[in-house]
């Protein structure tokens, strides 16, 4: 592998410019719950329906996802920004005083998020310095709400356009 020409902090306040939804993953290994703030999110496919999920090396929930083969995906809402807050702090226990939720899922969920996916690790690939984790989602549940947003290094409100979209040619 060449080495790259883009620095790591031009790359990361560049893609600080694409907006993103806040989210965290939650899963328990050998009875132990474990979580963890991402955006690094997507969906890749409706039928079947997989997302994925990206981890830094050496993550303990990632670790624990991989481990435990089964996670959850929690979509905040903006109201959850404490939540966020809490899952992103590292070596922390984020259940502590927080309570274990399952509410009919596999693993913990966070109260009150916008959607919970259950979801199956269905394939693990190593790229760069992340794991990036394919899950085959087996359930949803979700509400109406406002999602919580990232952008620019910073949470941000989401908001819907009340007009017709824009063409996508100029």
């Amino acid at each position: 592998m060449t080495a790259s020409l883009v620095d790591p902090m031009t790359m990361r306040q560049t893609m600080g410019r694409f907006a993103t939804g806040v989210a965290v993953i939650t899963t328990e290994h050998e009875g132990v719950p474990h979580g963890m703030t991402v955006n690094s999110l997507t969906s890749v496919s409706l039928e079947p329906p997989l997302l994925l999920v990206c981890f830094n090396h050496g993550a303990r929930s990632g670790d624990a996802v991989t481990s435990a083969g089964r996670f959850a995906v929690n979509i905040l809402s903006v109201r959850q920004q404490p939540i966020a807050m809490r899952f992103a702090q590292r070596g922390e226990d984020h259940f502590a005083g927080l309570g274990l939720e399952y509410d009919g899922h596999r693993v913990p969920v966070v109260p009150g998020a916008l959607a919970h996916l259950d979801c199956d690790v269905e394939q693990v690939v190593e790229a760069g310095d992340h794991t990036v984790v394919f899950g085959a989602v087996k359930d949803v549940c979700s509400r109406e709400g406002d999602a919580l947003g990232f952008h620019g290094g910073r949470f941000a409100d989401v908001t819907a356009h009340g007009h017709e979209p824009e063409h996508w040619f100029f």
